[in-house]
């Protein structure tokens, strides 16, 4: 039988705040690692995949750990990304909800900092804060760490280079007695040397493994394609998903930018999402997509990082990732909170030997996603085509005897004589062209 949250040790008030989101038995991680962390004992490493409830089997011990007595800051939880901070913020404001004494703030950078300066000079017990301005505040003097009890790095692995140079100044502000807690999806050696130079030597580590609630309804595919057909590949996936949503992941920000000018070219509901983008703009995305007001994402690996939508029933490889621990990250957007999702990854044909390294080392089995025929991308492309005609806007400023002149070339055709004509113009057009073409004329507009 499995443990309940009752029998890890969490306390009445938090038991009833798990009660009311309907968190009922605790995942492998959170069963390893919430009672040690409430020992309070030593340092912890914990290497667990995207969606597997880290931010619980961390935050339930901190919550439950926390001195009201003291109105300083005690546990500072660093996020690689402001997405990430907000979303771990907000889910520890749900777990504390019988806990009105316990203050928790939020520091990220990309907003202004004199409201947070504001908040820190107020009963404080958890910061939850991106790296640099975390430093930011250290530098001005705006927080206290010297009763700081437990520093967490969160997706440490997406972190590294960010903590090696701001590490050592962040440590230098808290008690030597603090414990540290360490959670990564993977451990390259970057992640062991921060391990070594900043943990105790009696560090605990534990691990779950790729099985869990957040990653078994994953079907992992993979579809071949020639460079010239990959954008009407992933158009014709797209339609054949109308109505659901997704997220897109590409390498670059130019990759992003490219690709979300082509969907919204063709009439998708879609937003870019990528670190150059200002905060206010990517908030508004995030919002928009968790509205549900635009279906599809594009997006770095970065930018969406603490995109915690339950409602995402497939992930896009549109570039197949450098890290395998990137694929882990992307392919745990979708499948959250126990429902099935599909990652899709898309390659060339030089690429499709490295399928078998992702498997071997994630441990996970992909297939092989069927290719749709010629003509079925030329039909989409059709479909595609007609949606761009019926959502273009009218001009009005177009001259009123001019409308009526073309309107006079027009005026004996019904409406299915029109259709049949400027079908078959669109297809004179583009006969024998490349696939590509109509999306490169379409742009010159």
């Amino acid at each position: 039988m499995s443990k309940q949250f009752a029998d890890l040790g969490i306390s009445k008030p938090i038991l009833n705040a798990l009660s009311d989101l309907n968190i009922v038995t605790p995942t492998e991680i959170q069963q390893k690692t919430i009672p040690l962390l409430l020992a309070n004992t030593t340092d912890f490493v914990g290497l667990a995949k995207t969606g597997t409830g880290k931010t619980a089997a961390f935050g339930l011990p901190i919550l439950q750990l926390i001195d009201t007595n003291s109105t300083l800051v005690q546990a500072v939880i660093l996020a690689p990304t402001r997405e990430l901070g907000q979303q771990i913020f907000k889910n520890l404001e749900s777990f504390a909800t019988f806990l009105p004494e316990v203050s928790i703030a939020a520091t990220c950078g990309g907003i202004p900092i004199k409201p947070q300066i504001e908040r820190l000079s107020t009963s404080t017990h958890i910061v939850v804060a991106t790296p640099g301005r975390l430093i930011d505040l250290i530098q001005r003097k705006a927080i206290n760490l010297k009763e700081t009890k437990f520093l967490v790095l969160d997706e440490a692995d997406e972190m590294v280079s960010i903590l090696k140079e701001s590490l050592d100044e962040i440590v230098a502000e808290l008690p030597k007695d603090h414990k540290t807690f360490l959670f990564s999806a993977t451990m390259p050696g970057t992640i062991k040397q921060l391990v070594q130079n900043y943990l105790n030597k009696n560090v605990v580590q534990v691990s779950a493994n790729m099985e869990t609630s957040g990653n078994q309804g994953i079907d992992h595919e993979y579809i071949v394609v020639d460079p010239i057909e990959k954008l009407d590949v992933l158009m014709h996936f797209l339609n054949s998903k109308e109505g659901e949503r997704g997220i897109i992941f590409c390498k670059t920000k130019a990759a992003v930018n490219k690709l979300a000018k082509n969907l919204a070219i063709n009439r998708f509901s879609s937003g870019a999402l990528h670190g150059s983008l200002s905060q206010g703009i990517r908030d508004r995305i995030m919002e928009q997509f968790r509205e549900g007001h635009i279906n599809i994402l594009v997006a770095t690996d970065l930018a969406a990082r603490g995109i915690d939508v339950k409602e995402i029933s497939y992930v896009v490889n549109y570039h197949l990732p450098d890290a395998y621990e990137a694929y882990v990250h992307r392919s745990g957007r979708t499948a959250r909170a126990g429902a099935k999702g599909l990652s899709l990854t898309v390659l060339q044909p030089e690429e499709v030997g490295e399928i078998a390294d992702f498997e071997k080392e994630l441990g996970i089995k992909f297939s092989e996603f069927k290719k749709p025929s010629s003509l079925s991308i030329e039909e989409n492309n059709i479909l595609l085509w007609a949606k761009q005609i019926f959502k273009t806007k009218p001009n009005h400023e177009v001259d009123a005897e001019l409308k009526t002149k073309i309107k006079t070339v027009f005026h004996h055709l019904t409406k299915d004589e029109l259709i049949e004509k400027l079908l078959a113009n669109y297809l004179l057009q583009n006969k024998n062209e490349p696939v590509e073409k109509p999306i490169k004329r379409q742009k010159m507009k």
